[in-house]
């Protein structure tokens, strides 16, 4: 396998694209030997619908579309992010309103962390913003800090 796979696809932000964003996600994890079905496999796309989601619901009007991008890195990280074309990063709702939704990025956080992964936002250049996952890869492997000095085969360098 290559040391970097990149995929991108763009969608408009309508609430059909969702279940294409999960589709095309679980398609090329699948490409990248994680198999369907599988709880890594059902965790990353969970991650998928809440940023899709996300993505639809909260820039209506002010981002036409949105890009999910998946990157694997030397097969040791995946990242994943969602772009979309409004400026405002996401953020929690009031607790009063949580009672229906606002749990997304509550989710995301947790499934990241479980997995020895990450959130976080950039600001893009044109406008918006791209929300970015990282988790080590394979996300089920034990995250390379936690395997003792001289069995991981490498420097001993963490990437995570």
């Amino acid at each position: 396998m290559a040391d970097h796979q990149e995929s991108t696809r763009t969608l408009p932000s309508l609430p059909d694209s969702v279940a294409a964003a999960r589709g095309h996600v679980r398609d090329v994890l699948a490409q990248w030997g994680l198999p369907p079905g599988s709880a890594d496999t059902d965790d990353l796309l969970l991650i998928v619908s809440e940023l899709a989601t996300n993505a639809v619901q909260h820039t209506r009007g002010r981002s036409p579309a949105f890009t999910i991008e998946l990157r694997l890195e030397c097969e040791e990280q995946l990242c994943l992010g969602i772009t979309d074309g409004h400026p405002r990063p996401p953020r929690r709702l009031p607790a009063a309103v949580q009672q229906d939704n606002g749990r997304g990025l509550v989710i995301i956080r947790s499934l990241a962390a479980e997995h020895g992964g990450r959130l976080w936002v950039e600001p893009v250049a044109a406008g918006g913003k791209t929300v970015w996952v990282t988790v080590p890869w394979p996300p089920s492997a034990p995250c390379r800090a936690a395997i003792p000095s001289g069995l991981s085969g490498g420097s001993g360098s963490d990437r995570a």
